[in-house]
């Protein structure tokens, strides 16, 4: 497949930003996360069998701009680390055309070029003072389906709050409608910027002493509906209460990844896994946080498994670690003193970590209940949503991840992408109780 770039452009809302929203402060929650880009593209079909035309790409710019009135952060450049400048630049928008159909590159999706449909191609890429906040791709395939593919400064907002900005852009897509998503910008004021944030308080700190340089790659486990609710059913007779689909993927998954890092290594006796599982702290609250809350409103559950390989244990240990973080949790390390409080989480976390010498380490994040598959440009909803996979073969610095998203035809299914080394991945695509539960890539494509 050769995706060729055609045009670019640059989108700017349709009506300037108010002199008082001209700078976009950041929150603590913010200042914690790295200063990367994150990834997200959507795949659509073409149902009407005809060419994705120019008037097409028009509605989508025109409706973009649109958006970008509400979301007005996301037309602005990164003024330094702890505001966005709403300048009212724009968005770059990119024009790609890919020689092949979108059904014929899903029926055998290749996870190593997606990369192809993002306007940042290289991880490498890191954003500075001046750097756009949002990129976005259109890729229009041979048969006139066509991928959403953006990039958006993880500094401005999280996976929730991009999908919900996608939901809003679908929706004035739609029909003009942009009082169906209105964006909440209340995140500086709940959790209040730290001016002097310190550099062992963030989450490249955390994860210091895991962050290897090395070939990153990424495979791909699809779990249906059946298979998750066999594995619900399988920790309930153990005496497991309610657990959810996420919590019982994540610990078959952190179950195979102890096997595969004992094997690479050769060790008689399984070294500890410390985890980190991402917690989406809107829903956290009581009252909740609105779902279009724009910033980063997540935070890092952890816990460290040592040995105990049942599936049932593991998923408690799970769900006790995530329980943790509750709507006191969340209270105490809101305000002006906020800070301290979460600081001192910071130093229990790195405390915990650090004193289980030679542990392996995973992340887990969920895109689960985002929307993505809601997110109708006017052309029908996506037969696909992903992030990136592997960005190549060459050796970066990365640290174990997993992320977890909607599996669009599989019936409350799950998608796991998991990035790892490369023989850590080989022995994971080998496990046979893993595989007993999910398949190996298989295509979107409904039958």
């Amino acid at each position: 497949m050769e995706v060729k770039i055609i045009s670019k452009d640059c989108i700017k809302p349709s009506s300037p930003t108010p002199s008082h929203l001209k700078v976009h402060k950041l929150s603590m929650l913010d200042q914690f996360v790295p200063c990367i880009y994150v990834p997200m593209i959507l795949y659509y079909s073409n149902p009407t069998d005809k060419i994705f035309a120019c008037n097409n790409t028009l509605s989508l710019k025109k409706s973009l701009s649109q958006t970008l009135t509400q979301f007005y952060p996301l037309a602005g450049k990164i003024a330094d680390d702890l505001s966005i400048e709403c300048n009212d630049e724009g968005v770059l928008y990119l024009e790609a055309r890919a020689d092949i159909s979108v059904s014929e590159f899903l029926k055998h999706p290749d996870i190593t070029s997606l990369y192809q449909f993002l306007p940042n191609k290289s991880i490498f890429h890191a954003p500075t003072s001046g750097s756009y906040v949002t990129m976005i791709q259109e890729t229009v395939f041979a048969c006139g389906g066509f991928t959403i593919g953006i990039n958006v400064l993880h500094l401005v907002m999280d996976g929730c709050a991009l999908a919900s900005f996608l939901k809003a852009w679908g929706a004035m897509a739609c029909d003009g409608d942009d009082k169906r998503m209105m964006p909440s910008f209340d995140g500086p004021s709940i959790f209040p910027k730290f001016e002097d944030f310190p550099a062992d308080a963030t989450f490249t700190a955390i994860l210091r002493n895991f962050i290897k340089v090395e070939k990153m790659n990424a495979t791909r486990f699809v779990f249906d509906g059946s298979a998750i609710s066999n594995l619900k059913e399988k920790v309930i007779a153990s005496g497991v209460k309610n657990p959810t689909r996420v919590e019982v993927v994540s610990a078959l998954l952190s179950k195979s990844l102890m096997t595969a890092f004992k094997s690479k290594s050769d060790r008689n006796n399984n070294n500890p896994l410390a985890i980190n599982l991402a917690v989406n702290l809107r829903r956290r609250m009581l009252p909740t946080f609105p779902e279009c809350s724009i910033g980063n409103f997540a935070w890092l559950a952890d816990t460290i498994l040592s040995g105990e390989t049942q599936l049932s244990s593991l998923v408690s240990e799970l769900k006790e670690a995530i329980a943790k973080i509750d709507s006191s949790y969340v209270q105490n390390i809101q305000g002006d003193d906020g800070f301290i409080n979460f600081y001192g989480k910071i130093k229990e976390m790195n405390d915990a970590f650090t004193s289980c010498n030679g542990a392996d380490y995973v992340m887990f994040t969920s895109w689960c209940g985002f929307g993505l598959y809601e997110v109708d440009f006017g052309w029908g909803k996506p037969v696909w949503t992903t992030g990136a996979g592997s960005f190549g073969n060459f050796e970066a610095p990365f640290f174990n991840l997993v992320i977890l998203m909607d599996a669009g035809i599989r019936n409350n299914g799950i998608e796991a992408w998991v990035f790892l080394d490369e023989q850590t991945i080989t022995m994971l695509e080998r496990d046979e109780e893993l595989l007993k539960f999910a398949y190996l890539n298989p295509t979107p494509l409904s039958d």
